[in-house]
């Protein structure tokens, strides 16, 4: 029978401190906590964090850190996060040309209009869910069109993205998972499967300008990406860019009108949009938690660990340490820019950090300028331990009678230009 996890570790798997959990980080952080059942230790100072994520002793193969009993192992094929050097050298080189500044850079214009079109349909109501219409819908939108895959499968998109998010949940980590949970993230990872291996044989046989295609053409020195690796790669860009992203809005939103003083500082200087973006990341990162394994016998945070053994690095908890930043726990988007560790750090550095940081600062850029007496009405937090952001963000505002009135005008406007173009419907017909 297996010794019962850390006091501490169980607490931080309870739904119920999704609210805040980062009094327990804090605990965490003190000393490294040994975990029961396996061979592992959990660290959460900045210093030591930072330095494992670099540890080339160190490496990420998934199905050490999911667990055969849970089944994970076989829950989805690797993808570059989960490969050691030289295949996750050779896979992320290739992929990466798909991220350069200047394609990033070239998404602004379509962030804009997206954050613009979710807006206006959201400020006709006197409340929305900024997490659920917003949010969500965002990245989620981005992600589609940089894919190539039509708005009408995005729902499909949404689900699967949701069901791979499980997987990455220390719950199912450390518990064994329900039937029904890995029926469905199985369920998933089959219908992602096809359709993607459909899309991917329609860009061999018909390129267009998306992602899939440049996924599939991607070629240096003779090496290109398998079906597989296009396929897991998308996979990974879906979850990254989506859930993740769609996190960090919601919890920068939420920061910003829990500290009112600092919302309006950022509506009086846009240009602390960016300082906005990393103190969240900083302070609430959407990810909490990431894992290393063993691959040769090392001591630890003062473990002797064999190979295979677990590390579990609690970024959240690096984050606000004391040691390294000042006033950790205040949320201040002025404070001198201090390297955080939310997009990790070493090999595994997060590819898509600047398109998360884009959508976000736009996103956060255009509510300040257009939602009039924004105020918090309600939070509820998704259950997810590791990728950490609310379910429902409730938004409440001024500015309904104004936005509907807009709307109005613009599609009378709309209407009038439409009638216009059509025969006999020039400007002497509308105003007889």
């Amino acid at each position: 029978m297996m010794a019962p996890e850390h006091s501490l570790l169980m607490e931080l798997l309870d739904a119920g401190n999704r609210h805040n959990p980062y009094p327990l980080y804090a605990r965490l952080r003190e000393q490294p906590v040994p975990m029961q059942g396996r061979d592992g230790v959990v660290v959460g100072d900045y210093d030591t964090c930072a330095r494992l994520m670099r540890d080339t002793r160190l490496g990420t193969d998934r199905s050490l850190v999911e667990g055969e009993t849970t089944g994970r192992d076989r829950l989805r094929p690797p993808t570059f996060l989960s490969m050691n050097p030289p295949d996750h050298t050779r896979l992320r080189g290739l992929v990466s040309k798909a991220f350069t500044p200047k394609r990033v850079a070239a998404l602004a214009p379509n962030i804009q209009v997206v954050v613009d079109k979710l807006l206006t349909r959201a400020l006709v109501k006197p409340e929305f869910d900024f997490a659920g219409e917003i949010a969500y819908t965002l990245p989620l939108t981005i992600i589609s069109d940089m894919l190539g895959v039509p708005h009408e499968d995005m729902p499909k998109l949404e689900s699967w993205s949701r069901a791979f998010t499980m997987v990455l949940d220390p719950v199912v980590t450390f518990r064994r998972a329900d039937d029904s949970q890995l029926r469905s993230i199985r369920d998933a990872r089959d219908e992602f499967a096809n359709y993607f291996a459909q899309k991917i044989a329609e860009r061999r046989a018909d390129p267009q300008d998306d992602l899939i295609t440049r996924l599939v053409q991607i070629e240096e020195r003779g090496d290109t990406l398998s079906e597989l690796e296009v396929m897991t790669t998308c996979g990974l860009l879906l979850v990254a860019g989506h859930e993740t992203t769609a996190s960090l809005t919601s919890n920068a939103l939420l920061a910003l009108l829990r500290h009112p003083d600092q919302f309006e500082a950022l509506r009086r200087d846009p240009s602390l949009i960016e300082g906005a973006v990393e103190e969240t990341l900083r302070w609430d990162p959407p990810v909490q938690i990431t894992a290393r394994t063993v691959n040769e016998p090392a001591r630890i945070a003062g473990h002797d660990l064999p190979p295979r053994a677990v590390v579990l690095i609690l970024l959240a908890a690096a984050n606000r340490d004391p040691a390294h930043f000042e006033r950790p726990d205040d949320f201040d988007i002025t404070r001198e820019r201090v390297p955080h560790l939310a997009f990790a750090a070493g090999i595994h550095f997060c590819l898509g950090a600047p398109l998360a940081r884009l959508e976000a600062a736009l996103l956060l850029r255009v509510f300040a300028e257009r939602v009039e007496q924004p105020r918090l009405i309600d939070v509820e937090y998704r259950s997810h331990v590791n990728v950490r952001g609310p379910k429902r963000l409730i938004i409440g505002h001024s500015g309904a009678n104004r936005q509907v009135d807009q709307e109005r005008n613009r599609r009378a406007e709309e209407r009038g230009r439409a009638d216009a173009s059509k025969p006999g419907g020039g400007a002497e017909n509308l105003a007889s």
